[in-house]
């Protein structure tokens, strides 16, 4: 394939004439420039309009459902995000005792906590019942016997829904998906029947209610609809057994344009039409989790090239982001958009984007044709609103990076950069030695 031809193909979203998804028209190229005067790169950065737009657009899909929203909180924890959430109706769907802390911080009332995951500890349900969450998504039999013993102890009724593993595959990346019989999370649909005809002995756990995720990244309606219509099946099966089922959790996992052109997401009409659809004789609360779609597309992350290093058969461009700060690269192969923001009118040169990470995976692209750049270039790097800094280290000892929101022209830091202080705070020289 000739250089032109590739660079046609390959050649991202721009600020400057070229192609612009709509997530990218968010960020001004003159915006993330004057802050990068202002704070050192990496940072991220976030559209709160663009935030509050997926939320409407949810909310209106679903008008006259009950329907209670619950957003994915490991997407994007910063407390500032979850404010915006809380100020919107959006609840939580949390997997540990600090995102709670952090959703209730931010205003998102207990009631409108869903707390998922397969390692919950006592304290952690200890936790959760004392602040009073709306509802446990029980993962096993042991977790439900630990919270039938611990909502004992404390006196209270846990109201629980039993996760089910439809065992549909997503179509996704194998690390993100859920919903296959392989997978660590929920139970099969005969042991959920079992726990619902011995639930009698449970006099501390309310049990009435379903959920079911079945991995993230989703482009394909069909998945979906195996999932629901066997979550569906499953509810009015129990409801003839004379169960009373109160909700149904039906997960997130949409997905969005990381590639635009290449990754074609369900459109969120059509998924609201499977879902009324679908459970149009139920009469409870449809709870959904949705993570990824409400943030990834509303954040980026600027970084500044460092140097282009030009090796034997490639040119690498060295930028000072690195894995540490957003981590989906390496991890998952995923592919994010790289716009170089200097609007110079350069040719196209096949990069290798790496950072300065000492990991040959510290690298965010691989033969990316982007405009030449030159060490001060900054660049943006697309769809990193979602699982970017949420999944951050400091690994190399690199300090967590500074996280900013952009809304109606101002933008506010809400995480500034950590320093190296603050990283070694929790270390200590040894002071007392303890007998072993």
């Amino acid at each position: 394939m000739s250089l032109e031809r590739r660079a046609a193909l390959c050649r991202p979203p721009s600020f400057f004439g070229l192609r612009k998804g709509p997530a990218l028209s968010n960020f001004l190229p003159g915006e993330l420039d004057a802050i990068a005067r202002q704070i050192q790169t990496p940072f991220y950065a976030y559209s709160a309009q663009m935030i509050r737009d997926r939320i409407a657009s949810l909310h209106g899909a679903f008008r006259g459902l009950d329907v209670r929203i619950c957003y994915a909180v490991k997407a994007n924890s910063n407390i500032a995000i979850l404010q915006l959430m809380a100020q919107h109706g959006v609840g939580a769907d949390i997997v540990s005792l600090g995102e709670m802390q952090r959703s209730l911080k931010a205003g998102i009332p207990a009631e409108r906590i869903v707390f998922s995951g397969v390692g919950k500890t006592a304290d952690e349900i200890d936790a959760a019942l004392s602040a009073g969450v709306w509802r446990f998504n029980v993962e096993s039999a042991d977790e439900l016997h630990l919270l039938q013993h611990r909502a004992q102890s404390r006196g209270v009724c846990a109201r629980a829904a039993v996760r089910i593993n439809p065992d549909v595959d997503a179509r996704t990346h194998a690390k993100i998906s859920t919903g296959k019989a392989e997978n660590k999370f929920g139970v099969s649909i005969d042991e959920a029947r079992r726990w619902f005809a011995e639930c009698a002995a449970l006099d501390h756990v309310q049990l009435d209610g379903l959920h079911a995720h079945i991995g993230s990244q989703i482009l394909d309606l069909e998945p979906f609809r195996q999932a629901l219509q066997r979550v569906e099946a499953f509810r009015r099966e129990l409801v003839q057994s004379g169960h009373a089922i109160a909700s149904v959790d039906i997960g997130g996992g949409l997905g969005v344009t990381y590639r635009p052109g290449g990754d074609m997401p369900v459109d969120i009409a059509d998924y609201a039409s499977l879902v009324r659809a679908t459970f149009a004789g139920f009469k409870g609360t449809l709870a959904l989790e949705p993570g990824r779609w409400l943030v990834a597309e509303a954040g980026v992350l600027v970084t500044r090239a460092i140097r282009v290093k030009h090796g034997t058969d490639r040119q690498f461009l060295v930028v000072d982001a690195a894995m540490n700060d957003l981590l989906r690269p390496s991890l998952y192969d995923a592919w994010h958009e790289i716009v170089p923001m200097h609007g110079r009118n350069e040719p196209d040169v096949a990069y290798d984007v790496v950072g300065p990470v000492c990991e040959t995976g510290d690298t965010f692209a691989q033969g990316r044709v982007l405009a030449r750049c030159e060490a001060g270039d900054l660049l943006m790097i697309a769809g990193a609103g979602a699982y970017g800094a949420s999944m951050g280290s400091t690994y190399n000892s690199r300090p967590l990076p500074p996280e900013v929101l952009l809304d109606d022209g101002r933008y506010a830091i809400i995480r500034r950069r950590q320093t190296i202080t603050e990283m070694m705070a929790g270390e200590q020289f040894p002071q007392a030695w303890h007998e072993t």
